[in-house]
């Protein structure tokens, strides 16, 4: 299947990619054939990725992350986190007063924030550098709104997220056909 095609039909399904990017990204990273070998396969891993040529920082879809859970090294991780978590549910500005403490040979960590008015901490489990997956839950529950949810695909040490309404998720697992299929990362119906 054409990846134009693949690329059409995910953002009718809620993960368009973002305006200025384009399939010569895409193809900058991998070739077409590959794309289209096992379609929407390679593209749905893509759009949680950065476009890995320059300008440098540029996501291939606000609603996606491909999410290392290895990566709580010093402070800011968890603010890093709870930002990206921000960015693909549509909400950038959802936590206020965000900050953490990281500090792996004490064996410290916490996040804390401010939404909707109420102000929340949360203290993470030091694991090595590895991310307090059940921390990061608590952020994504804090940020879900208007049918909208946290989607996953299994991926090893990386998560793949997506955000998206049920509806969509079910549509997409359709098209994978069976391949790692979309799960919530917060429970519900499958």
């Amino acid at each position: 299947m054409e990846l134009e095609t693949q690329i059409a039909r995910l953002a009718d399904l809620g993960l368009p990619l973002v305006a200025d990017r384009t399939v010569d990204d895409l193809l900058h990273s991998l070739p077409r054939e590959l794309f289209e070998r096992e379609p929407y396969e390679l593209l749905m891993s893509m759009l949680g990725a950065e476009v890995e040529r320059e300008p440098w920082g540029r996501w291939f879809c606000d609603r996606a992350w491909t999410f290392d859970t290895e990566c709580v090294y010093a402070p800011g991780a968890y603010v890093g986190i709870a930002r990206n978590l921000c960015r693909i549910a549509g909400r950038p500005g959802a936590f206020t007063d965000l900050r953490d403490h990281v500090d792996l040979e004490s064996g410290e960590a916490w996040i804390e924030y401010t939404i909707d008015g109420r102000r929340q901490r949360w203290t993470a489990e030091v694991h090595d550098d590895w991310a307090d997956t059940l921390v990061v839950t608590y952020l994504m529950g804090d940020l879900e709104h208007n049918g909208r949810r946290f989607c996953t695909r299994d991926n090893g040490q990386s998560m793949y997220l997506y955000f998206l309404d049920e509806g969509a998720r079910h549509e997409i697992n359709k098209l994978l056909d069976g391949r790692r299929p979309l799960v919530p990362v917060l429970g519900g119906s499958d």
